[in-house]
């Protein structure tokens, strides 16, 4: 069907990201996946197209506008490759972009954020700890104030990127209990104090590495801290949204490869003396994977539309997140029983898609917590 929030912008940026991906990563990802890295020339010339930019003051490197369409564009774009640990490795710094230009110093600012927007350095958001990941008010990192610094201690875990990025925005604990009393720092890696460690092997995501960070005494100076002490978490709330909205519009990128692939293996693969596309069963399936795409697709537009007019819709932005996780659950699954015995080996892309459906439902806010979020959002 025509899109009707399609313009000729949106249609130019989606045309040059996709021919970007497809000769410059499609290629390429599943030997960068097998290897554990992206080359850092991708970063560098996704920065050139502006890629990161959206959101970014021109000054910065970045586009100087903003579209939660473009943004969807690029992530449903990159997730096509087939491999979320590229995806992952690259975008990464996008959720610390906007918090970076909006509650850090300007000496910070302009010391770093154009490198990151333009994919020259790299950035972390380090929220979730050991202790707890979606629980954000039971965070036990400490920040306290000594003199013209602060001194972190704790740690955080399942942090991506974690051990190739720079410059990390951290939330600290510097007051009481619950959401008020975190605080964001900018913490660079060479801060004293600071270390981290490679998490173990994963289930997916191998082109992107994970980390444990460690603060002991990690000493910054006062002017590291973002935004109003205490309140930091709840300036940064609506970055988890645009989070959310890009996973959603992943969950659409790779969904839509998992289905491609499989009907260009139905028409190919005969069985009992004709092609896989003319068995019912086939044809069935092929028919409910495309509809929950479609759903998706227009939920997700929808949403974006309500966003340029200025609104927060966090209800459904929680509802999109849980229902595109358990949609590419369902497509992954069927294309995987599609192409049988080829879905299951190495170097398919509906293999890698399979092993991370997981990391998308519990990655951004899991599915119980987004459930559980919508209907709070709902007055419930």
């Amino acid at each position: 069907m025509k899109k009707p929030f399609e313009n000729e912008e949106r249609s130019a940026f989606r045309e040059t990201i996709r021919n970007f991906i497809d000769t410059e990563i499609r290629p390429f990802a599943h030997d960068w996946d097998e290897a554990g890295v992206v080359p850092r020339s991708i970063y560098e010339k996704l920065g050139e197209l502006g890629a990161f930019g959206l959101g970014i003051d021109e000054k910065y490197g970045g586009l100087g506008f903003d579209d939660p369409f473009m943004r969807v564009i690029f992530s449903e774009e990159m997730a096509r490759c087939g491999y979320g640990g590229v995806s992952a490795a690259t975008c990464v710094r996008s959720i610390t972009l906007e918090p970076l230009q909006r509650l850090a110093a300007p000496e910070i600012r302009d010391r770093v954020l154009k490198d990151i927007v333009m994919g020259k350095k790299d950035s972390s958001l380090a929220i979730t700890e050991p202790g707890g990941g979606s629980d954000v008010a039971r965070l036990k990192t400490t920040a306290k104030r000594d003199g013209n610094h602060f001194v972190l201690n704790g740690s955080k875990t399942f942090i991506t990127g974690g051990m190739d990025s720079d410059y990390f925005v951290v939330g600290a604990r510097t007051g009481g209990p619950g959401l008020t009393g975190i605080s964001l720092f900018f913490v660079d890696k060479d801060a004293p104090g600071f270390s981290r460690t490679p998490l173990g092997k994963k289930m997916g995501w191998w082109a992107s590495n994970q980390a444990t960070l460690y603060f002991d005494d990690c000493r910054v100076p006062a002017t590291n801290l973002m935004g109003q002490e205490d309140y930091g978490f709840l300036a940064i709330v609506n970055n988890f949204n645009n989070e959310r909205l890009g996973m959603a519009a992943q969950c659409v990128g790779m969904m839509k490869a998992a289905l491609e692939d499989s009907i260009a293996w139905a028409q190919e693969r005969e069985t009992f003396g004709k092609p896989l596309i003319k068995h019912q069963v086939i044809r069935h399936k092929i028919a409910n994977m495309s509809a929950k795409i479609d759903m998706i697709e227009s939920y997700i537009a929808t949403i974006c539309w309500n966003i340029e007019q200025g609104e927060t819709p966090v209800a459904e932005l929680s509802k999109l997140k849980f229902s595109s996780t358990k949609a590419l659950e369902y497509v992954a699954s069927e294309a995987m029983q599609i192409l049988g015995g080829a879905g299951y080996l190495r170097g398919c892309r509906i293999e890698c898609i399979y092993r991370e459906v997981k990391v998308m439902a519990i990655g951004g806010g899991s599915e119980e917590v987004m459930r559980d979020l919508a209907v709070n959002q709902m007055g419930l």
